[in-house]
């Protein structure tokens, strides 16, 4: 495995450190060659090694030094290299091991390609050169070569057995590089996607916040206004919850737009939208401007999960609202908790004569968006002199 490791190096190697191990290589291979050749080739061979000359040594250099250029041609690297060794073999140089060709074959496999695939003309060739040398051996011997077949057969299977391993490993490294590479990609658009849905829950919440806010401010003005010739302390009244309103409402719209700006607070603490236990709260504020709000609980309450239970009360402070703005001055919520899901209805007596109201004003789609986001539906509509809005949320919900 650690030799493996080490090959898989040399094919990642920056282009300059890649050249500096090519040539180690043809630098090896060349001054084993010429050790093999002045020792009279490996143990057991046939060779005397007493002819070394500059023949010998140019021939066993084009079998070792064209393995600098193996990135680039590979096979020819090994043909070129197995050609001059299957000559110095004829001219019965005791070569024993060709050590250059066994490295080109190496490489060879090593860098084999999904679109250079080992093909049958490939196997002939190498098996045609290893014929060629072994034939070049057994003419200048004038004997079977028995030895360079054991020898060099054995180095090269174990050479092609090598650069097959080397280049699976290589390719399996390859491929969990590239899925940690798509990993970090997912992992990446799953944060941005998860960031953009946050601003837009922010972006709804203070939707609901000023829209609730600005309403209510409306309707106390209104309310100001009318009685303030009857009754001046009311009225000033009506004023100072107007001051109170507009003061809580810029404070939580500084808190949610904090979060949507770049560098903001370090702790990035922000408190989560109110619930339904802000709803005595709720039906409290709309007291004050004369809208008498009723409460019935069909059965006993449950604790809501946090989308569903924020959902539903928005969804209620946008009823009461729009109960205030164009109801006759009362609102019936009816809350209901069954084994799958929570039900909640408001309902209105509207003027008579007045205009009437559908659901096409975008307080009910903003409500109908905020059900079924978590999972559930919502109505509303004008029925016998009153509106009611009817909303089911299962209590699973899903995150919005």
């Amino acid at each position: 495995m650690s030799s493996t490791a080490t090959a898989h190096r040399l094919f990642v190697a920056q282009p300059r450190s890649g050249a500096l191990v090519d040539a180690a290589i043809a630098t090896v291979a060349l001054a084993g060659s010429v050790s093999l050749m002045s020792h009279g080739g490996i143990p057991g061979s046939a060779g005397d090694g007493a002819h070394l000359d500059a023949l010998g040594i140019l021939l066993a250099a084009c079998a070792s030094v064209p393995l600098l250029a193996w990135r680039r041609a590979p096979m020819g690297v090994f043909a070129l290299t197995a050609a001059a060794s299957a000559l110095l073999a004829g001219l019965g140089y005791p070569l024993g091991l060709p050590l250059g060709p066994t490295a080109a074959l190496y490489l060879l496999a090593a860098s084999r390609e999904d679109g250079h695939p080992w093909t049958p003309r490939t196997s002939a060739v190498v098996v045609g050169l290893l014929v060629a040398y072994l034939g070049a051996t057994a003419a200048a011997q004038e004997s079977f070569p028995t030895s360079e077949l054991l020898h060099t057969g054995l180095a090269w299977a174990v050479a092609w057995f090598a650069g097959e391993r080397t280049r699976l490993r290589h390719e399996h490294v390859a491929e969990l590089a590239e899925r940690t590479r798509r990993a970090e990609r997912d992992a990446e658009r799953e944060r941005l996607l998860a960031v953009a849905e946050e601003r837009a829950r922010i972006a709804r919440d203070l939707h609901d916040s000023a829209g609730h806010a600005i309403n209510v401010i409306a309707v106390r003005a209104g309310a100001a206004r009318m009685r303030h010739g009857q009754d001046p302390d009311r009225s000033l009244l009506a004023l100072e919850a107007i001051e109170e309103v507009a003061r809580q409402t810029g404070d939580e719209i500084d808190q949610i737009v904090g979060t949507l700006r770049e560098g903001g607070d370090a702790n990035g603490i922000v408190e989560p939208p109110p619930g339904l236990a802000s709803l005595d709260t709720l039906i409290a504020d709309h007291d004050a401007t004369g809208l008498d709000v009723t409460v019935e609980a069909a059965t006993a309450p449950r604790p809501l999960r946090g989308v569903v239970d924020q959902a539903a009360y928005r969804i209620l402070q946008e009823a009461l609202t729009n109960a205030a703005r164009h109801g006759a001055g009362s609102a019936r919520i009816e809350l209901a908790f069954d084994d799958e899901a929570f039900e909640l209805t408001v309902t209105n007596p509207v003027p008579d004569g007045g205009p009437p109201r559908t659901n096409r004003g975008h307080g009910v789609i903003g409500m109908r968006e905020r059900a079924t986001l978590v999972g559930g539906n919502l109505d509303a509509g004008r029925d016998n002199g009153a509106f009611r809005l009817r909303a089911r949320i299962p209590y699973g919900g899903h995150d919005a």
